[in-house]
């Protein structure tokens, strides 16, 4: 799979508080880090919920993207961006990726707490190798923890909190000097919260911690030193206490002003003020779960898109060789779908339509995995109800937890089958409105062979055997081919029914027929 001819590739991790770029080149056992770039950001703010994102901090990003997008550019590195909290949660996020998008020429992708969870941890295993032993993952952001049980490459259990160091220290720390019972009351914040899944994971049990992240690093830096230990090259893999943690904490909480913290411990400015919030949640994490042990990693979420990236473009295996987007889409079609046959017949049919046109759309091959997701999902609405199912579809897929998959293709998935039926995409749909014209193209692409796909199967029992197209005539032939001599009348009345989204995308007529 691996290929010398494979060109570099960039992972940039827009944080709440940082944003981290990576730039690689594809080897033989995944990556090479060729160039790697830190900016302190500060995105979010907002000891709860973070509502909005502010416009000097949006400046601040935009500039820090448009700088990260020239790094890659010298490299002449294919960027992926993957935002987490701080965009995932405002209300004007779509402003921000607008601006990201026109100023910057970066695509950013919003992903799910839970498919963070799951990039992390495809990180993570790599930086640290430890088999088959199950591991218990936390990964502390700006905004967020991440906790993930696994074995392996099977994530047992994964949640998403809204413990991050920033948000913490706005809600417990924000005043120049420590309140007498911030400390305190910021612990019982962190142990109500991780309460939750307090019984899951007894149940379940790990063998190992792993930590990972700047605070993390940075409390384990701040451990070596206390031990007196000699500060490694690397802190990949490096071993510490939980009550060392905790000794950690009380350590900076001494210390009443941020500026003390910085002196007395060497810290950049930028950690200083949120390491005690860091360090309490960290504190939490092992005195909810039990754990005795952490070991660090130093791999985490951008080295996790570096390595899905890779997976993406069939340059490494997927674990077991299961694209978990794919397993994610069809367990949500078995809970959802009444008839799940048909929706795979569906599925078959149109991407071979996609193989046969895909050049004469213009589309990416990426696009065949939102087609293949979408056409398994198209009817998993009539859960809710037959009546206007397509509808349902879209809220379904919308807020369903499909991992491997970004916001932006959730979104996609959920609009592609969305107009499976009935109307067509237009820009009084708000919706399909705040698409780029590039996604409402992709869009309209691939619900059009969708619809076409659909009416092939229209007697439900997969009697189409093959499709072909040829240009003839000024117009586009779709050819149809029976697996026996069963009649296509029906199926071929239902398609042509179907064509005329396609047609008005390809701007060209479309006949459906039947071949022997």
């Amino acid at each position: 799979m691996w290929s010398k001819s494979e060109g570099m590739f960039a992972a940039l991790d827009i944080g709440t508080n940082s944003f981290h770029l990576v730039v690689a080149k594809p080897v033989e056992t995944g990556f090479e880090v060729i160039a790697s770039e830190k900016e302190v950001i500060r995105l979010g703010h907002g000891s709860g919920d973070m509502k909005l994102l502010e416009q000097d901090a949006m400046d601040r990003g935009i500039a820090a993207l448009t700088r990260m997008r020239a790094i890659a550019d010298v490299h002449n590195a294919k960027l992926r961006a993957v935002a987490t909290s701080a965009v995932r949660e405002a209300q004007n996020r779509n402003e921000f990726i607008k601006r990201a998008r026109k100023e910057a020429d970066v695509e950013v992708e919003v992903v799910s707490g839970i498919e963070e969870a799951r990039l992390i941890h495809l990180g993570v295993r790599h930086a640290i190798a430890i088999g088959e032993r199950q591991m218990l993952l936390c990964d502390i952001g700006g905004g967020s923890t991440e906790i993930v049980l696994a074995t392996g490459e099977n994530i047992l259990l994964s949640r998403s909190f809204k413990l991050g160091a920033v948000r913490l220290t706005d809600r417990f720390f924000a005043t120049e000097v420590l309140h007498p019972s911030a400390v305190g009351s910021c612990r019982k914040f962190v142990r109500s919260m991780l309460s939750t899944i307090e019984p899951q994971v007894e149940q379940l049990g790990f063998e190992v911690a792993v930590g990972s992240s700047g605070t993390i690093e940075a409390i384990a830096k701040l451990i070596a030193k206390q031990n007196k230990q000699p500060e490694p090259k690397s802190f990949n893999r490096y071993e510490f206490a939980a009550n060392d943690v905790s000794k950690v904490v009380e350590l900076l909480a001494d210390q009443p002003t941020v500026k003390q913290r910085e002196k007395i411990f060497d810290l950049e400015s930028s950690r200083a003020d949120i390491i005690l919030a860091g360090a309490i949640i960290l504190e939490g994490i092992a005195l909810s779960f039990g754990v005795k042990n952490f070991t660090y990693s130093d791999y985490a979420l951008r080295e996790g898109v570096l390595f899905d990236t890779l997976q993406r473009r069939d340059l490494l295996d997927h674990p077991d060789g299961v694209d978990p987007a794919l397993t994610s889409v069809r367990q949500l079609a078995d809970r959802c779908d009444d008839q799940p046959a048909h929706s795979r017949n569906v599925a078959k049919i149109a991407l071979s339509l996609f193989e046969n046109l895909q050049k004469k759309l213009d589309l990416d091959e990426s696009c065949r995995r939102y087609l293949e997701a979408a056409a398994l999902l198209t009817n998993v609405g009539v859960v809710v109800s037959h009546s206007k199912h397509h509808l349902h579809s879209y809220y379904v897929i919308r807020n369903s937890e499909l991992v491997g998959l970004t916001d932006r293709e959730i979104e996609l998935i959920a609009q592609i089958a969305r107009y499976h039926r009935k109307s067509v995409p237009k820009d009084s749909h708000p919706e399909f409105a705040l698409l780029s014209e590039t996604d409402q193209h992709i869009v309209r692409s691939l619900a059009g062979l969708l619809r076409i796909a659909i009416g092939l199967d229209r007697t439900q029992d997969g009697r189409v055997k093959k499709v072909s197209t040829r240009s003839e005539d000024e117009q586009l032939m779709i050819f149809v081919k029976a697996t026996t001599k069963l009649d296509l009348e029906l199926n071929l009345y239902a398609a042509n029914e179907r064509r005329g989204l396609l047609s008005d995308v390809l701007g060209t007529k479309v006949k459906i027929v039947a071949i022997e």
